[in-house]
């Protein structure tokens, strides 16, 4: 349970565990109200959620697949009945099944086509597997041990009864995951002046997001160089063939790398200028204000971590977040384009003819989260504006794991002050109506699983 005497809201314990398994970081609940057997639970939510571990069953499901259709091929004329059980043991490279003699060398170069492809996805399968454990059981470790090693961070964590190891492991999972959970009440603001720490935990900001991709073809081409096993070649070679979406060409990663590069840059710069001598820097020496700010501009459009209070920033900065947090993961500076036949690109089907844009189901969104919410826009227009609106629903329904910023809710800025008002470190969104919060979690799942809808929006032409 959590620790507290009084029992929180059954929506807003789903609320916070579909935040958790959707990568969303919505809060609603104080963090430090959870237990440490809770943190856990998240944990394990965050695991299984994030985009690294989701690809692998993709992956997985790919070979099934490709052993299904291959069969299929290979024996139409099979019954459709056959019994599983005897699929399950058939080889690839065993399958033999009568053919005349003009068909056998077609046959046999098919199978190992076939062959080869599953054993390239069985590689990368387990490729993105160790990557996904060793990437997490480094930055375990190191947080693990600046924790123990710095007095001041360890402090923090013993006035708020954390566990070093449930912080660090907590922490990493949902850096890495781009979920944006902290256990502490005031996510990383607590350890602005951290900035070993900060380090740490900015490599996972891009290691479980943007910079997946390049990193993941790195690791294949060092395989490949020490092994020289012919699998990891053709992994290089034919990224854009194996329908893993993560695994993209050396070309693509190279534009990937500078766009995250620049976009960070134009983020870093414009908020340097902007909030350098601001109230939210007061107590930190140039170092530390560097650090802090190159961490709170990565994370616009991956984690969501902060280590600055968002509601004291300015609004210029926060709608040039908003557009980060818009653009999609693998946005690049130069259009890369895959190759599509001219009949292919004309055709249109019923479903692409009306399905909306990303950018119309957010504004839908937005609008019906106005309604909902429509009687505190009027009697707390501080708390509740539409820039605090938008920036909640776009976090949620775009960018790679949903980014977690949250500008809060302060009870000092009600124009009409409430006796029974009282401040708490939740989410803006915790601070909505029950029919609000339902809208947010439709808004989680689209934002999760927003990939089916990339190309949405085809069929409408402004001019």
């Amino acid at each position: 349970m959590p620790r507290t005497p009084s029992s929180p809201n059954d929506l807003d314990l789903f609320y916070t565990s579909v935040s958790a398994s959707t990568t969303s970081s919505m809060v609603a609940l104080e963090m430090e109200l959870f237990s440490n057997f809770q943190f856990i639970l998240l944990t394990l939510l965050m695991f299984l959620g994030g985009e690294v571990f989701t690809s692998m069953l993709d992956l997985l499901l790919a070979r099934n697949k490709l052993i299904q259709n291959k069969l299929r091929s290979i024996n139409p004329s099979s019954p459709s009945d056959e019994s599983p059980t005897n699929a399950t043991h058939i080889e690839l490279a065993l399958v033999s099944i009568p053919h005349s003699k003009s068909q056998n060398q077609t046959l046999s170069d098919n199978v190992a086509s076939v062959r080869l492809k599953y054993t390239c996805l069985r590689y990368l399968t387990y490729v993105v597997l160790g990557y996904f454990v060793v990437v997490q059981f480094v930055g375990f470790s190191l947080v693990s041990l600046y924790m123990t090693v710095v007095a001041s961070a360890r402090q923090v964590l013993r006035k708020k009864h954390i566990k070093v190891v449930t912080f660090s492991l907590f922490t990493v999972v949902s850096t890495f995951a781009s979920c944006g959970f902290v256990p502490t009440n005031e996510n990383m603001m607590v350890f602005k002046k951290n900035s070993g720490l900060l380090l740490l935990l900015l490599p996972h900001v891009f290691l479980g997001n943007a910079l997946y991709p390049p990193c993941l073809t790195l690791v294949l081409m060092v395989l490949e160089k020490v092994t020289r096993k012919e699998e990891f070649s053709q992994l290089l070679k034919n990224s854009n063939n194996l329908g893993y979406r993560h695994l993209l060409s050396v070309y693509r990663c190279c534009l990937l790398v500078g766009t995250v590069f620049g976009l960070n840059v134009i983020q870093f710069v414009m908020f340097w200028s902007v909030e350098w001598n601001s109230e939210i820097m007061e107590g930190l020496n140039l170092y530390e204000k560097v650090v802090a700010s190159l961490f709170q501009v990565s994370n616009a459009r991956h984690a969501g971590e902060s280590v600055f209070d968002l509601s004291s920033i300015s609004s210029a900065i926060l709608v040039l977040f908003i557009v980060m947090m818009y653009l999609p993961p693998y946005t690049t500076f130069l259009p890369v384009r895959e190759e599509e036949d001219d009949a292919k690109r004309k055709r249109k089907s019923a479903v692409e003819c009306v399905v909306f844009s990303q950018l119309s189901y957010l504004a839908i969104f937005i609008i019906l989260v106005c309604m909902t919410e429509s009687k505190s826009l009027k009697e707390d227009p501080l708390n509740f504006n539409v820039l605090s609106i938008t920036l909640e629903v776009i976090r949620q329904g775009t960018a790679y794991g949903n980014v977690g910023f949250s500008m809060g809710y302060s009870c000092a800025r009600q124009l009409k002050g409430d006796g029974s008002c009282k401040d708490s470190w939740v989410g803006f969104s915790g601070r909505w109506s029950n029919k609000g919060k339902f809208i947010l979690i439709l808004v989680m799942f689209f934002g999760r699983l927003k990939k089916f809808n990339m190309k949405g929006g085809k069929a409408w032409h402004l001019s």
